[in-house]
């Protein structure tokens, strides 16, 4: 990486946490300066934007939210397993304090209906991990854990917009329990699928 690709990564890095726990709106570029140590100057240096920033930021986020999950899937072997480790590493993710919450449901309920840009970026990250998750699902059909019957495309946007409800719900409610049990309603789908 060049001088300049470092000091573009280390803005998007700083800022990124920002913008998933502030919004879109609510970070200022006062905001970023102050986490980055860097003047108006160096930040427009490397950005024409704060918009720019916010898309590379929720580009940043989106794809260390899908390193982790495939983290902690390695060494599962079956798709079963691997659907298991998915919805366990969301449940454990509301354990961590300061993450800020899932970027996909925090960029996508701002953006919605005011940043075309921001709004397309979730939808191709909603489309990615609703891919994943059907993936798995034919993964278990060519294994033969799973009956073809099991219609991998739609639980797949059952199983990632229960997630995201119970993220809100449970970041909300300032409880874990609803999404522990979305978890283990999940989990009973997928046993219930088992061949």
């Amino acid at each position: 990486m060049t001088k300049a690709e470092k000091t573009r990564q280390f803005i998007i890095e700083k800022a990124a946490p920002i913008f998933n726990k502030k919004g879109i709106a609510g970070t200022s570029m006062s905001d970023i300066m102050e986490a980055t140590k860097l003047a108006k100057g160096g930040l427009y240096g490397n950005f024409e934007s704060k918009e720019e920033i916010c898309v590379e930021a929720f580009n940043y986020l989106s794809q260390s939210l899908s390193n982790n999950i495939s983290k902690s899937m390695e060494g599962k072997i079956t798709a079963k397993d691997k659907l298991f480790a998915l919805l366990d590493f969301y449940n454990g993710r509301l354990l961590e304090k300061d993450n800020g919450g899932c970027p996909i449901l925090n960029f996508g309920t701002e953006a919605d209906d005011t940043n075309p840009l921001i709004k397309q970026k979730v939808n191709e990250a909603i489309n990615r991990f609703q891919a994943r998750i059907a993936n798995l699902v034919k993964l278990g059909h060519e294994n033969g854990e799973f009956p073809e019957t099991f219609d991998a495309d739609k639980f797949a946007v059952k199983m990632f917009s229960m997630i995201e409800g119970a993220i809100l719900v449970s970041k909300v409610k300032n409880s874990r329990s609803h999404m522990e049990m979305v978890i283990d309603m999940l989990k009973a789908e997928i046993e219930q699928n088992k061949k």
